[in-house]
């Protein structure tokens, strides 16, 4: 699982990395709005953990712009205020908890397990994903296009399923990297295009209606058009 956290405070922001990082879990820290908005827009988390004071761009802004996209990662509040508004704030704008500071670690970290243990209950409700003549099965790990059964092997399957959540959406060569191979792109190497490449191979190639699309300069992103 990787978390994002969001707070300007260096001695919180280190406290929380650290014990993130020991529970299990990949953590990136951003230590300013504006980082931080981009960071949670360019790659994939499970959770981000985000600060309301902060400088550049304060959390209400970030919490709306990320929410006004679409964007259903889950989002707990960090805040000194403690007031009953600021809490009914942060949960109609679309955050899923709100802690107040100071706060005891062992809870934050239980609220985190129970926002993620509630948003994978979610995403288990669905058991397939399709678009045109493609379709593919979570449960028995297959594909199937146009009556054909096509071999994936784990990391096509992984990508795929990636562009079947996100279809319609540009996914950056940043978040394929960070998402399916859990590293940092590399803009000298060319792993993530060789991965689309023998994808698109398996699923495209033999077809009339192309699924998977360049987008010049961005990255990709998978959609139904006729060629």
């Amino acid at each position: 699982m990787k978390i994002l956290i969001v707070e300007d405070e260096p001695k919180t922001g280190g406290y929380l990395k650290k014990g993130f990082t020991e529970s299990g879990y990949v953590v990136d820290l951003s230590q300013d709005g504006v980082d931080g908005l981009y960071q949670a827009t360019s790659n994939h988390y499970d959770l981000i953990i985000l600060d309301i004071m902060l400088p550049k761009l304060n959390g209400w802004q970030i919490l709306q712009t990320l929410r006004g996209s679409q964007l259903d990662t889950p989002i707990i509040m960090l805040s000194a205020k403690d007031q009953v508004d600021d809490k009914v704030k942060g949960l109609e704008l679309g955050a899923n908890d709100y802690v107040v500071k100071p706060f005891a670690f062992v809870e934050l970290l239980a609220r985190v397990k129970n926002a993620l243990r509630h948003q994978t209950g979610h995403a288990r409700t669905a058991t397939s994903l399709s678009i045109a003549d493609l379709s593919l099965d979570l449960l028995k790990r297959t594909v199937r296009r146009g009556g054909d059964t096509i071999a994936l092997t784990a990391k096509e399957f992984s990508l795929l399923e990636l562009f079947l959540n996100k279809k319609g959406e540009v996914l950056s060569r940043t978040l394929i990297a960070s998402t399916i191979w859990d590293m940092n792109f590399d803009s000298d190497t060319n792993v993530i295009d060789v991965a689309v490449k023998r994808l698109r191979a398996k699923i495209d190639k033999p077809y009339s209606i192309k699924l998977i699309h360049t987008v010049r300069g961005m990255g990709y992103k998978l959609e139904e058009l006729s060629v």
